[in-house]
């Protein structure tokens, strides 16, 4: 259910740094959210009450940079990275504990402060009464990769803030305790990386919307880490620039990264794996004409191309950051990942998309 903002908490400040990683914690709880005792915890007293939130990451198949423009865009959820949030009661204050920054609320870096929206932006929503909190955060996605860590942070608590205020979130409620803390990650968001890291399923993004996507066969990815951040603000802004400077050249090239999103749709339904490969490969020619691929990036998609992928491209906004690759199974995507290691690849992850 959507539910009323007041002004009780306040606002974070500004910044356009992604970058939520933090120090573990294994709490007990479910794959979303839940309620864990404070003896479960070991935070606090007794009496304190503790929830959990999970979310995870994402990787974007076709849509980048398009989307910006109202084109669709495909995203698939990846399960084996994840973000958990866990938010305690306290007399007062809020503390935040994470890898980033252990401390006072009101002392943390502008790293920590899309963090710090999505815990009072869902504080807010909840209505809760004003006592102190304490956060603790555990993220396994990387920051800075393309791969929505600062959206899979707040998704995550914006599920505990909920879970401990026994508050009922609907997934427009998620989504704006997201977008809020979006707004201070990146000054803009499309809304793509929110909605993807709270979905079980691939979807399909156009305007806000968002509808699952059909996968007629298991498709088997290996993501790969480039080792450089992503600059997504400065290749979104430099592909504005360059339209406005050159429409007659990148008008076409954004025309044609919204056909084969479409196409690309089509593909993961029937099952077409040679195709769905196939069409990754051209959007990924027709992102580096848009001038957002990178030597880093280039090496490890001719790697994958090497090493008998069926399809290879960045994911996300590009310069630096990582690439998607489809292998032709999973026996094949383990061959992939050691190549794509060997290429420089600093991190890789398999991962794999089931029918449905």
């Amino acid at each position: 259910m959507t539910t009323e903002v007041d002004g009780s908490y306040p606002a974070a400040r500004h910044t356009h740094e992604d970058g939520l990683a933090s120090a573990p914690i294994r709490p007990d709880a479910d794959e979303q959210s839940g309620i864990i005792g404070a003896e479960q915890s070991g935070i606090g007293m007794a009496e304190e009450r503790a929830a959990v939130g999970t979310s995870h990451a994402k990787a974007i198949l076709f849509g980048e940079h398009a989307v910006v423009y109202g084109a669709p865009a495909v995203a698939i959820p990846l399960h084996a990275l994840t973000a958990t949030a866990q938010v305690t009661e306290r007399p007062a204050g809020t503390h935040i504990h994470s890898a980033l920054f252990r401390g006072q609320a009101d002392d943390a870096p502008a790293r920590v402060q899309p963090l710090l929206e999505a815990l009072y932006s869902a504080l807010r929503r909840t209505g809760h009464a004003g006592q102190g909190v304490d956060l603790r955060l555990d993220s396994t996605i990387p920051y800075e990769r393309g791969l929505g860590s600062s959206a899979a942070v707040a998704v995550a608590v914006a599920r505990a803030v909920a879970a401990l205020e026994h508050h009922e979130f609907d997934a427009e409620d998620i989504h704006a305790v997201a977008m809020d803390a979006e707004k201070i990650a990146h000054g803009k968001s499309s809304g793509l990386d929110p909605r993807t890291v709270a979905s079980a399923v691939p979807i399909r993004f156009l305007g806000g919307q968002v509808s699952p996507v059909s996968v007629g066969s298991r498709l088997d990815f290996v993501l790969a880490d480039t080792g450089r951040a992503g600059a997504t603000g400065k290749a979104v802004s430099a592909v504005r620039r360059r339209l406005e400077a050159e429409p007659d050249v990148v008008t076409p090239l954004i025309d044609r990264l919204a056909e084969l999103a479409e196409i690309g749709t089509s593909c993961m339904a029937s099952g077409d794996r040679e195709a769905l490969g196939a069409h990754m490969c051209e959007v990924h020619r027709h992102l580096a004409e848009l001038g957002v691929s990178d030597l880093t990036l280039e090496r490890l998609v001719d790697a994958a191309d090497r090493a008998g992928a069926m399809g290879a491209k960045l994911t996300g906004g590009g310069r630096g950051g990582c690439v998607i690759v489809l292998a032709r199974d999973e026996e094949h995507a383990e061959h992939v990942e050691v190549d794509l290691r060997r290429a420089g690849a600093t991190r890789t992850w398999r991962t794999a998309v089931e029918a449905a």
